[in-house]
């Protein structure tokens, strides 16, 4: 999915405003990050601190526009903030979650609750003896294979396809 250029513009201008939010107040400079829209599936972005760079997913990002740039973007850049600051430390530990709360004026929080309907993965289904299960198509394509057989964790029969 390509984003429009507006949004696309939005989305370094909002990467930009941390960066230079950040070095206000922490008195000292960053080298800005490689920006890559090349997330798929339901993340909505992710930090690779070691090589300064941040992805974001563009449909995440196309249908939560708003949002996505207040939340996610900080979120992210907090992440290669603290690499920078701290070095290698819990990815949503304290050092991460004071950049959130102090620099951002963020609640920190992991998980995004952006509606995945248009980004969640197709799904077979399945049925033990006591209930229907979902399949990703991942696990569906081994059990057509013969490379895995799913067991039900409730009542421990193997599940067929429904």
């Amino acid at each position: 999915m390509s984003l429009s250029p507006s949004l696309h513009q939005a989305l370094l201008s909002a990467v930009a405003d941390c960066y230079a939010l950040a070095e206000q107040r922490l008195g000292r400079a960053f080298e800005r990050p490689e920006i890559s829209l090349a997330m798929r599936g339901q993340s909505a972005g992710a930090a690779h601190p070691t090589q300064n760079r941040l992805r974001f997913n563009p449909v995440l990002l196309a249908e939560n526009p708003e949002a996505f740039l207040k939340e996610v973007v900080p979120h992210e850049v907090a992440h290669l903030l603290v690499w920078h600051c701290h070095g290698k430390v819990a990815p949503h530990g304290r050092q991460w979650q004071g950049m959130m709360r102090d620099l951002f004026g963020l609640e920190p929080r992991t998980r995004h609750s952006f509606d995945l309907a248009s980004v969640a993965p197709r799904t077979w289904p399945y049925r033990c003896d006591c209930q229907s299960h979902q399949l990703t198509v991942r696990r569906h394509n081994k059990v057509q294979r013969g490379q895995a057989r799913y067991l039900c964790k409730a009542c421990g029969s193997a599940l067929k396809p429904a």
